[in-house]
């Protein structure tokens, strides 16, 4: 199963994701929240806003129905063993297990997780591995085919966020370890989409200073300057002041920047999206 990109269901090569749109909300809410309880309630407000019909307790329970039906024939499961080990009814809600889906999304938070970890290692090269991996996981903009409600959105809001943050912190690394040049194209791209981003433009900055193309990098702070003052009324944050001035007084040493953003990996997991 996939929903980094578009929404997909793939078994032993053949498609199997769901056509009518109602059952591909379902089950595109199941995915995003897989392991989670996804409250009855929660599915009707996704479906129907906040002026769900008489019978939307009822719908919802026949699309679940219908999800397990389709989920049986894909997997050539009986329909009991869907219901208990893949699409669980719960007290108030439905819990779909990722243990057996292959879910790239569950690949995804692991080789994140591993990455940062490796960065509070202090092992960029194995970081760079990882979040490499994870990144190329995406295949698009997350849930891009589903015509998503308030859930859907905020958990989607919430993947893309966690997807700009691994960039982050995987050009940080590729910057420590001198490719500067390597990063340029994509992180060109990258403030163009996000023009308010002040992560995204000072990892610009700092790569085209590395490269030689110190008058480039100032024009890019006067660029994302601009926009915060005319957008937001502010100034660039203290980090990106500060990266101005190196860039204006050459200083090379790149720890001065990316050394300070080494991500904090505790003991317990970073919370999923709640339904």
């Amino acid at each position: 199963m996939a929903v980094l990109g578009p929404m997909s269901v793939r078994v032993r090569g053949v498609d199997w994701t769901p056509t009518a749109p109602k059952v591909r909300n379902v089950l595109a809410v199941l995915i995003a929240h897989a392991d989670q309880l996804v409250p009855a309630s929660s599915l009707s407000t996704e479906l129907w806003g906040d002026d769900p019909p008489a019978s939307a307790s009822t719908t919802v329970q026949t699309y679940i129905l219908s999800l397990r039906k389709h989920l049986a024939a894909a997997t050539g499961w009986p329909a009991a063993v869907v219901s208990t080990d893949l699409l669980e009814t719960r007290t108030g809600g439905y819990l779909l297990r990722s243990r057996q889906t292959g879910l790239d999304l569950r690949r995804y938070e692991l080789l994140a997780l591993r990455g940062r970890q490796a960065l509070a290692d202090g092992d960029d090269d194995r970081a760079v591995r990882h979040l490499s991996e994870a990144l190329r996981l995406w295949q698009g903009r997350a849930l891009v085919d589903v015509t998503v409600g308030r859930l859907l959105e905020a958990r989607r809001r919430q993947l893309e966020e966690s997807r700009l943050v691994t960039l982050e912190y995987l050009v940080d690394a590729e910057l420590r370890l001198g490719m500067h040049r390597e990063v340029l194209t994509e992180l060109a791209a990258l403030i163009v989409e996000n023009p308010l981003h002040e992560g995204l433009h000072a990892q610009y900055m700092w790569a085209l200073h590395l490269s030689g193309r110190r008058a480039q990098a100032l024009e890019v702070f006067h660029r994302v300057r601009g926009n915060l003052v005319t957008e937001l009324g502010l100034e660039p944050g203290a980090p990106v002041q500060r990266l101005h001035q190196a860039i204006l007084n050459a200083d090379n040493d790149v720890d001065a920047w990316s050394s300070q953003r080494r991500p904090f990996v505790g003991t317990r997991p970073s919370p999923a999206g709640r339904p």
